[in-house]
């Protein structure tokens, strides 16, 4: 008997850390064939190239697909998402996969699930049923309704997708597959690798050893106009505190720009003598980074994710994770400098936070490649309520 193949396409950083054991479980399994497709972001350089950790990781890519429109803006996001049904149109084609997974809910994987949905190859979404503050509830929703497999990461989330009409008899609570990782990272005590030699980046490069911050803010892509005073803010915050911190470039949307640039103006005007920035870092790294960490500052899911479950305390900025499931260990805060650094002071003197299995407890990727490999192939659906 033939294996089943399985087309996974990651199309951004962020995207490789949630799936990576589901590519793992994939490829070890004796049923299941993995066909591996990089596009979008993912392939960029100037948002930390997650295709290089793919490949040191030891998967094979079976396609590359570069899509992604200069702009930052929205009108180059849906240009994006338009050259992704091309290009991943092509490549489903060329491999010919059994299943189609896509991951999440970015722009990006809107292209994925339309492509595969009128090829009549069927759809896996990991992640569907969540709630979030911007875009991306949309997108997230609209490709549960184009999908036909749900592995979702939340008992909540789960009952959400039944509820859009979806059959429950192929809607799993199968926890977020990056738990997996962060079930590993807490069995570690310290940091045990130097971010500054490994991974480089720019600015200062502050004594870690009496603890530190890190900070990862993306701009909101309904508030994409906002977005420089957003990060501005932040700035301001982590300048007056002048605590040790590591900074992390946000995911290209729209909005990106004015993130990135409100970044280069501030570090032009102020020395940020504490401060250090990075484009990426692998998964597990950056997962034990967060774990010694004082707590994490922005508006990164990793805090409502990851974090709950490592019990790493979140100070949650604006409206980017509305409505998510969470765990103890996030402050939510406006855009507003006397928040953060007042939600600062309280998570410095609280310390850890209580650990949550609201995500699932570390066996994800495994149950979801069992379940790519029993489950009935179907491209056809019909609505169930």
């Amino acid at each position: 008997m033939s294996k089943r193949k399985i087309a996974v396409v990651i199309t951004a950083r962020p995207s490789y850390s949630r799936v990576k054991t589901v590519l793992q479980a994939i490829q070890k399994h004796p049923e299941l064939e993995l066909q591996l497709i990089v596009a979008a972001s993912a392939l960029l350089d100037r948002y930390g190239s997650a295709v290089n950790y793919i490949e040191k990781d030891g998967f094979e890519i079976h396609a590359k697909v570069f899509n992604v429109l200069e702009g930052e803006n929205l009108t180059a996001a849906a240009k994006t998402t338009g050259i992704g049904i091309l290009e991943l149109s092509t490549v489903f084609d060329n491999l010919k996969p059994d299943v189609v997974v896509t991951v999440a809910d970015r722009f990006e994987t809107m292209a994925t699930a339309i492509s595969a949905s009128y090829m009549n190859i069927p759809l896996a979404h990991i992640q569907g049923g969540e709630v979030t503050g911007n875009i991306d509830e949309k997108v997230r929703h609209a490709i549960t309704k184009l999908s036909d497999y749900h592995f979702v990461a939340s008992e909540s989330a789960r009952e959400r997708v039944i509820k859009l009409g979806e059959d429950v008899s192929f809607v799993f609570n199968t926890g977020c597959p990056s738990i997996d990782l962060a079930y590993e990272v807490a069995k570690l005590k310290d940091l045990n690798f130097d971010p500054y030699q490994k991974y480089g980046g720019v600015g200062a490069e502050p004594d870690l050893s009496k603890g530190y911050l890190v900070v990862m803010q993306h701009p909101v892509t309904t508030e994409y106009q906002d977005s420089r005073k957003h990060i501005e803010e932040t700035l301001l915050a982590i300048n007056e505190l002048n605590v040790p911190t590591l900074w992390f470039w946000p995911n290209v949307d729209a909005g990106a720009d004015g993130t990135s640039n409100g970044i280069r103006s501030f570090r032009e005007k102020n020395k940020l003598k504490k401060v250090h920035f990075f484009k990426n870092m692998e998964g597990e790294d950056f997962l034990v980074l967060l774990n010694n960490s004082i707590g994490l500052i922005g508006n990164s899911s990793v805090g409502i994710r990851e974090c709950a479950f490592l019990g790493v305390p979140v100070i949650n900025i604006g409206s980017r994770q509305n409505r998510r499931d969470r765990g103890t260990n996030v402050i939510d805060v406006d855009y507003n400098k006397a928040q953060i650094i007042e939600a600062v002071q309280i998570i410095t003197e609280k310390g850890k936070s209580a650990t949550s299995a609201v995500y699932g407890g570390g066996k994800a990727g495994i149950e979801i490649a069992d379940l790519l490999a029993k489950l009935p192939l179907q491209f056809h659906k019909t609505i169930m309520y």
